[in-house]
């Protein structure tokens, strides 16, 4: 489903969403963010569709909010919208199947916390993350509050929502925000490399990993035990780890249908 604010293309078993407003730095409205939870919400059901790439275009990833929209918002207008960013958040949480952030120039407010929602973030070594939500009076929202403290601890957390300062793609990465940092000239081409090997990956058991590694954020260790030992047993079952199992005994590449 494309928008007026959003592009979207499946290529080799890759949805490639790119945030389309490139004029206003892809700063994020109700029609980017409701696009990418439709869109998600179709891919679930896409067995074509075995990983996503949210990406930017232009000169950006995103600049976050459309702060000139601001001047004529309501309280009952952002609690609206806010909903709308929780939506977006819970439906790539739910996608049991990999979501792959790739970022140049400027990720801010709230796009920094939709490539944190991510399950992997590839940047170019020129980008910029900032929470700049502190230089407008706002708090974090979509899921910053969240994923932010768990990933660099909350003092650091702290540190990064009350100062609104931007770190490089390199100290993003030292914080263990981002996955790899490449030169921008090679960022399309690492991301496909990438997103090749997850789509050829077992995705029956990535998407189960996705979502037990998420869930492990809020369980005990019993409880997470338990998920292990009910959840393996259907992975015995599947095509792919018969298939993972041949392979090796023949010595030959795994070809994984993630089922």
């Amino acid at each position: 489903m494309n928008t007026s604010s959003l592009s979207v293309e499946i290529s080799n078993s890759v949805a490639w969403i790119t945030l389309n407003r490139p004029e206003v730095l892809n700063a994020l409205n109700a029609d980017i963010v409701n696009g990418i939870t439709e869109n998600l919400k179709n891919f679930d059901a896409d067995s074509a569709v075995k990983g996503v790439v949210i990406k930017g275009a232009g000169r950006t990833f995103s600049a976050g909010g459309d702060i000139q929209a601001m001047t004529t918002v309501t309280p009952d207008m952002v609690e609206d919208y806010v909903g709308h960013l929780n939506r977006v958040v819970l439906a790539m949480k739910r996608l049991a199947k990999p979501i792959v952030a790739q970022v140049h120039g400027f990720c801010v407010g709230a796009a920094f916390n939709l490539a944190l929602a991510c399950d992997l973030i590839v940047a170019a070594d020129t980008a910029k993350f900032m929470m700049s939500f502190v230089q407008v009076g706002l708090i974090s929202d979509g899921g910053g509050m969240y994923f932010l403290p768990r990933l660099v601890g909350v003092h650091k957390a702290k540190e990064l929502l009350f100062l609104g300062d931007s770190i490089s793609a390199v100290q993003a990465q030292d914080l263990g925000i981002v996955n790899r940092v490449v030169p921008e000239a090679d960022l399309k081409g690492e991301v496909e490399h990438l997103m090749d090997r997850l789509v050829h990956g077992p995705g029956l058991a990535m998407g189960q990993m996705k979502l037990l590694a998420d869930r492990a954020l809020v369980s005990s260790l019993e409880d997470m035990l338990v998920a292990e030992q009910t959840t393996q047993p259907e992975m015995v079952a599947s095509e792919d780890h018969k298939e993972g199992v041949r392979a090796f005994l023949e010595k030959r590449p795994p070809l994984f249908r993630g089922c």
